[in-house]
């Protein structure tokens, strides 16, 4: 195979958007994991059968994209370039649009996007209020490009911020990251091009090659933007790190992922092969004397891998653990060598800067960052939106957006009209923010001052049936088992703190645990050694300050008043029951009786606060209490 050279990559470019014109559309087939779990790529092969059934299939082409980002309503298909947006597809839908759409030459009006308020049809993907806020750097692909063909990402000029580097001095390139105030999309916050700067500056001192790690080890409960990314665009992130390779002198990188990731897997194995074959990687990449290679080191599932020098020492057949950084990683991290750490989002961010120029990027989002990589949050931001929220999905928006906007606006508000409780931004280690800040703007820094993080980018929306106690002591067991152990405040701090929460939810909670708390979040936030142990106190002192009420309740009244906390709740069945009797046939514990057309009483003695009596009553004639 010819390796590429500048110039075939203009030809690759051009021919393959040539080939794409000879298609009369597109059907951009949704086959990332979510669509995948309800048929993404099952709907994809009858798209296939079904062009082929009518001989169109020289008229249209199925291309299989990574993530749409508006999981709520897959399998999706989007039809190029008019963007209409295929919803909620079965393999049965897919005869009927090449029917109905291609030949008849009409939108399929019920399979489209209907506003559930306004009842409006709305076929246009650029149209539907999901879309319409969002912009777009790091998910630039997505939707748009097959993650397992590389001229389809070279298409939309792909590798042309590489080859713009590779005629860049080293330092240039540093300092254009630099002036972006780019900062890491992992959880730090810490300045990208401070981070080269400082490892640019260790190799020249030391001598010594640089390692360029991506850290693909999302972990967070609820967080899938690493993956998706991964999934739809892989070859954004090769190209972010041989861009920074070239900058830092460095002729190895590592992509360390989530074992539980096995499509991401699959397709980034094929892009790094892909690119290896075609000169972008290995040896001479675009016929120049610079040379980098990529591999890939599967991680096993340690959420405490996703700390720097942890995942590090994992990588070097250690036990991953944390290590103290009196020396940082850009001068001593993985072999102990100079070595640049960033998230797959922040890598996937670097081409678009190359190519549009710092400028432009640091120019959307907050704060002035030409002259301080500190001075704000430039850019956008990838956030994975889940929980009680109407459009669960992946969602990407300038550095400043209010949770407000993201919450309603795009995330179409809370079903089932229930009122919004909390938002937790930041995974596990993040805090919990009510309702009284969601004009909060989304940054780095006015996040941090509310208790809570921007962390990687999840965000869990929660409605008023949940209880806070019982989010807190969630989160503290979650962290509790993910401890290394390896220092003292965390490992003791995790599993008191855990301890204490689940004797509150059960109803044994004293008046004093709520300054044990305090104490064990304030030495758990000053003495642990790593992130983790720091953060693990959010949870807990964010709902202790915007949601003190609760915790004194269910120590003073043994009281849950979200009805979730099971030692302190009794189901119980109201004048209203008409003896329908669904209830008593589908109690798993036969604890409800009554006969036919009268009310029915639960034997509380008998019952083990399951919820099913509530969930099949279509008469709301159980009530928790």
């Amino acid at each position: 195979m010819a390796k590429l050279t500048p110039k075939t990559l203009i030809d690759v470019n051009s021919k393959y958007k040539k080939e794409l014109k000879k298609y009369k559309a597109l059907i951009m087939c949704c086959t990332g994991t979510g669509c995948v779990s309800t048929g993404g790529f099952d709907v994809s092969k009858a798209f296939t059968k079904a062009l082929k059934k009518y001989k169109l299939d020289k008229k249209y082409l199925v291309v299989n994209t990574g993530c749409n980002g508006f999981c709520a309503v897959g399998p999706i298909a989007v039809i190029q370039p008019a963007a209409v947006f295929y919803q909620k597809l079965t393999t049965l839908d897919c005869e009927r649009i090449v029917k109905e759409h291609f030949i008849g030459g009409k939108i399929v009006k019920d399979l489209v996007y209907t506003d559930p308020i306004t009842k409006k049809v709305i076929p246009k993907m650029d149209k539907i209020p999901f879309f319409a806020k969002q912009e777009l750097i790091a998910l630039k692909n997505k939707g748009l490009v097959d993650p397992e063909n590389i001229n389809s990402y070279i298409a939309r000029d792909g590798y042309n911020a590489l080859k713009k580097t590779l005629k860049t001095k080293a330092e240039t390139t540093v300092t254009n990251i630099v002036k972006s105030g780019l900062r890491g999309r992992g959880g730090g916050g810490f300045p990208t091009g401070v981070k080269w700067e400082s490892c640019l500056n260790a190799v020249k001192k030391s001598g010594n090659e640089a390692y360029i790690l991506c850290n693909a080890d999302e972990g967070d409960p609820g967080a899938f933007m690493d993956r998706s990314i991964l999934e739809a665009d892989p070859h954004s992130v090769i190209e972010g790190m041989t861009i920074a390779a070239y900058a830092l002198n460095s002729k190895e990188g590592y992509v360390y992922v989530r074992h539980e990731y096995p499509l991401a897997l699959k397709r980034l194995e094929k892009a790094i092969k892909d690119a290896r074959n075609n000169g972008l990687l290995g040896k001479k990449i675009l016929g120049t004397d610079f040379s980098f290679d990529i591999k890939i080191h599967r991680g096993a599932g340690a959420f405490v891998c996703g700390e720097s020098s942890a995942l590090m020492q994992s990588m070097e057949g250690k036990v991953g653990e944390p290590r103290q950084k009196y020396v940082r990683s850009v001068e001593k991290g993985f072999r102990n060598k100079p070595t640049v750490l960033n998230n797959v989002e922040t890598w996937a961010n670097i081409p678009v800067i190359i190519n549009k120029g710092y400028k432009w990027f640091a120019k959307i989002g907050t704060g002035d960052v030409t002259n301080n990589p500190w001075g704000g949050s430039s850019g956008t931001k990838v956030f994975s939106l889940v929980g009680n929220i109407a459009n669960t999905g992946l969602v990407e928006v300038p550095m400043g957006t209010t949770l407000e906007e993201i919450i309603y606006d795009i995330g179409g508000g809370i079903p089932n009209g229930k009122k919004f409780k909390a938002v937790q931004t930041g995974g596990p280690s993040g805090g919990c923010i009510p309702a009284k800040h969601l004009k909060t703007k989304v940054d780095f820094d006015s996040l941090t001052k509310l208790g809570s993080m921007m962390g990687s980018g999840g965000m869990i929306v929660m409605d008023e049936d949940t209880c806070m106690v019982d989010v807190a002591r969630y989160f503290t067991e979650f962290l509790k088992d993910e401890s290394c152990g390896k220092c003292n405040p965390c490992r003791e701090g995790t599993t008191l703190a855990a301890d204490i929460l689940q004797k509150i939810c059960s109803g044994k909670g004293k008046k004093e645990h709520i300054k044990q708390l305090k104490d064990l979040c304030q030495m758990m936030t000053q003495s642990s050694l790593c992130e983790l142990g720091k953060t693990a106190a959010n949870p807990i002192l964010s709902t202790l300050k915007y949601f003190l009420n609760e915790y004194t309740e269910h120590i003073e009244k043994k009281k849950c008043r979200a009805g979730v906390c099971k030692p302190l709740i009794k189901y119980e069945i109201t004048k209203d029951c008409i003896g329908c009797t669904v209830c008593a046939k589908k109690c798993p514990q036969n604890c409800i009786t009554g006969g036919k057309k009268k009310r029915h009483k639960i034997k509380q003695s008998d019952c083990i606060k399951c919820g099913v009596c509530k969930d099949v009553c279509k008469f709301n004639s159980v009530t928790v209490k």
